[in-house]
């Protein structure tokens, strides 16, 4: 990753770029190195701001959905942004959906993929089992479709998480959290433009969550790629970028008409 992480507060992020706001919110084991193939495909484009969701470190009593809610409409807040399209993985999806549920009047546009909320298979089935580095790794390649995505550093950074006790609780109380709060009632009630990027091939919110998103968000689009798993900007980054770029520039068109 080339890019500076700042810090302000309580707050950690990348601030990236100019012009429209693309504010995006990693997964459950997401860094922000992820999406190093957005910001360098659509820096010229857009600010995109990537805040390091507290996961690991808020108090345990805060670990759940709700409490990264809070914490992003802090973010949000503080850095003041305004007509924000919001772009969330997994994880990161669902905390988005309840950002714009409630706040449709600053999210302009929303981009999920892979995202839970209606239902995701936790790290495959299970939570994370603290020292065993062999299962890190597989539980880790199960999240691409190709095994060779899962590169050692990645696999490092996991196993580092889940080999503290105090992190992996809190991974154990928001999987929960999110297993629990189940969004297919609530979904229907945002209305704001939504390109949902899905991956064929995906495991944990297979291809069935990605169409029934579509049909319960009435103003979304659907777009698959093949030989993809749950973290299609990893692992197909010029597939989703074309269909990131798709959407911005329909949504742009729009604001012009």
């Amino acid at each position: 990753m080339n890019y500076q992480v700042q810090q302000e507060g309580e707050f950690k992020y990348i601030d990236e770029g100019s012009g429209d706001t693309l504010l995006i919110l990693h997964g459950l084991f997401g860094a922000l190195s992820n999406f190093d193939d957005v910001i360098e495909g659509f820096k010229h484009r857009c600010r995109i701001v990537i805040p390091v969701m507290p996961i690991y470190d808020m108090p345990m009593r805060e670990a759940s959905l709700e409490g990264l809610q809070a914490f992003i409409e802090r973010f949000i807040a503080f850095k003041q942004l305004k007509d924000i399209i919001l772009l969330g993985n997994s994880l990161g999806g669902h905390v988005g959906l309840l950002y714009t549920l409630a706040h449709q009047d600053t999210v302009k546009a929303l981009i999920l993929t892979g995202s839970s909320g209606l239902f995701e298979n936790t790290m495959g089935g299970s939570f994370p089992k603290r020292g065993s580095y062999d299962y890190i790794r597989e539980r880790v390649a199960y999240t691409f479709y190709d095994p060779k995505t899962a590169t050692k550093e990645l696999i490092d950074e996991c196993f580092e998480i889940t080999s503290s006790i105090p992190k992996c609780m809190n991974i154990v109380q928001i999987a929960k959290s999110a297993q629990r709060h189940n969004m297919a009632k609530e979904i229907p009630n945002i209305k704001v433009q939504t390109c949902l990027i899905w991956g064929l091939n995906d495991t944990i919110t297979p291809p069935h969550v990605g169409f029934e998103f579509n049909r319960l968000l009435e103003n979304s689009e659907l777009y698959f790629i093949d030989k993809c798993c749950h973290a299609p900007m990893m692992e197909r980054p010029e597939e989703f970028n074309h269909y990131l770029a798709r959407f911005l520039d329909k949504i742009q068109e729009e604001v012009l008409a």
